[in-house]
């Protein structure tokens, strides 16, 4: 089935991009093309219309989630497999939200890459061990203490995300600043943060992505 199905791969490090790509040929993938960014990757990808395509997040002129975006934006029919070292938990809700088909690390072995390449091929979903772990126990967890947040404190943290003070915050919402702190420590407590001063403000900083979800 491997020289059946078209692949695209784009990553900016040359000596990666040669490797993968010579390591994928000489188990009969058929690479039709390859790119060193992001803006050919697309480029390919709208012309080629491969079956699937292997891209790196961090590339130069737009990463691998904006050109997946883009892509089905298109509506086009390739299925992408994101091969990264990040394993951050906002890469990974990122590539989940964006539905993409395939989410890998460089450090899997290949045998890890072919078996991605054809569950995806075949319609299905196949993610790293890393994935799995990083959304069960670390993602999964916060979506359910935000959606514990009245819809009042949903409004106040999705302002605080846009770093407003709690007296802009009070102006804005006509209430007032002791009610804006009323509702900051209950948004503490429900998130379960120490009581630092800065407890809540970086932690809607590392969860930006997930406060835009609700």
């Amino acid at each position: 089935m491997a020289e059946n199905l078209t692949i695209v791969v784009a990553d900016d490090h040359p000596m990666l991009l040669k490797g993968l790509t010579e390591e994928l040929t000489a188990n009969d993938y058929n690479v039709i093309d390859t790119a060193l960014n992001g803006a050919i990757a697309l480029e390919l990808i709208t012309k080629l219309n491969p079956d699937i395509a292997i891209l790196d997040i961090e590339m130069p002129l737009l990463t691998g989630f904006e050109v997946i975006k883009k892509c089905e934006d298109k509506n086009l029919k390739t299925k992408f497999i994101v091969l990264t070292s990040h394993k951050e938990s906002r890469f990974i809700y990122k590539a989940k939200t964006l539905n993409i088909s395939g989410y890998l690390l460089k450090d899997e072995p290949f045998h890890e890459i072919q078996k991605c390449i054809h569950t995806v091929f075949n319609g299905e979903y196949y993610y790293s061990s890393t994935f799995n772990d990083v959304f069960d126990k670390e993602i999964s967890p916060k979506i359910q203490k935000i959606k514990l947040l009245s819809p009042s404190e949903r409004t106040i943290i999705r302002l605080i995300a846009d770093n407003k003070s709690s007296k802009e915050i009070s102006e804005s919402l006509l209430i007032s600043i002791r009610t804006v702190q009323k509702h900051r420590s209950n948004i503490i407590n429900k998130l379960d943060l120490s009581s630092d001063q800065d407890a809540l403000s970086n932690w809607v900083s590392t969860n930006k992505l997930l406060l835009a979800s609700i």
